[in-house]
């Protein structure tokens, strides 16, 4: 159980959970590590704004100081969005601790955010795309077995999880396999395919589809009500005006990959450099896509937590 000292929730997020009013918690790491400043301001504003316009409170969670902040001041998130290039942590489930000890500011990822969430009894989080499977991760005769943290959080944190899917660059149905048999729910928001994170449909087909939030709310509301303690993966696919053509991001995605094997580039490095590259290769299309698809997962985060909150 986390201890009450190490989590700081803001008086507004706080008001809110005391009087069963909607919030969504956000994740920080896109301010430290996704986007330049004053891009990544910017875009932690706007969708802080997007989940107020869809009726709920908006929770950026990070850490600093060895606490978790369920809910950053602006002077905050421009603190997090300038600090020198490097000072800022990536915190997972498993460097949780080692942030802490470290001190300053450390960045949540999505098992982090998920773990703040909970602990606050924040029912709902959004973020861009969802870690998985990576490509190649479970074959040859040497597997890397690189698998994200945050499919295990999932599989044991009950926190209904906004997003465009897994990240293209994955192993998208390994993924799905992965948290199928985890326990964990995944749900295609108005269509029968899962996203493909930069492209509205992928070709795989969703696990289940629901038409609109509401029906998302009401699965989420049965798998707590039948006692399940996984989380709950709701795909919103990235919205049709900044979508990218499928087969376009299949053949990205494929040309980046075989360049970060032919420059060597393996482990923890492996995400950072592909989205990188494939932004490069977009001419910085995939850029607005993720901008578009972050922000429209807030709204969509906000009106699930109004759902629940009825």
């Amino acid at each position: 159980m986390l201890q009450s000292d190490r989590l700081v929730i803001a008086p507004e997020v706080a008001d809110a959970l005391r009087d069963s009013r909607p919030v969504v918690a956000l994740e920080s790491t896109l301010i430290s590590h996704g986007l330049p400043y004053p891009q990544n301001v910017e875009v932690a504003t706007a969708s802080e704004q997007a989940v107020r316009a869809s009726g709920a409170v908006p929770a950026t969670v990070a850490m600093r100081d060895g606490r978790l902040l369920v809910g950053l001041a602006q002077g905050d998130l421009e603190s997090l969005a300038t600090a020198p290039a490097g000072s800022v942590r990536k915190v997972a489930r498993h460097s949780l601790a080692e942030g802490a000890v470290a001190g300053g500011w450390s960045a949540t990822t999505v098992s982090a955010t998920m773990i703040a969430a909970h602990a606050s009894g924040i029912r709902v989080f959004s973020t861009g795309g969802i870690g998985g499977v990576h490509r190649g991760a479970l074959d040859g005769p040497n597997p890397s077995f690189d698998i994200s943290a945050d499919l295990g959080e999932l599989a044991r944190t009950p926190v209904a999880v906004v997003c465009a899917g897994p990240k293209a660059i994955l192993d998208v149905p390994r993924t799905l396999e992965h948290l199928e048999t985890a326990g964990v729910p995944v749900l295609a928001l108005g269509q029968d395919e899962m996203p493909f994170f930069w492209a509205r449909r992928s070709g795989i087909p969703a696990p289940m589809t629901v038409a609109d939030v509401a029906s998302a709310a009401r699965v989420v509301e049965a798998q707590a009500a039948l006692g399940l303690d996984a989380g709950i993966v709701l795909c919103n696919p990235v919205p049709a005006e900044d979508a990218l053509d499928d087969g376009y991001v299949r053949e990205v995605v494929n040309r980046a990959i075989a360049d970060a094997e032919a420059a060597g580039i393996h482990g923890p490095a492996t995400t950072p450099w592909l989205l990188a590259r494939v932004a490069e290769i977009t001419a910085g299309a995939s850029v607005r896509a993720n901008i578009a698809l972050i922000v429209d997962n807030a709204r969509v985060g906000g009106l699930l937590a109004v759902a629940l909150a009825r």
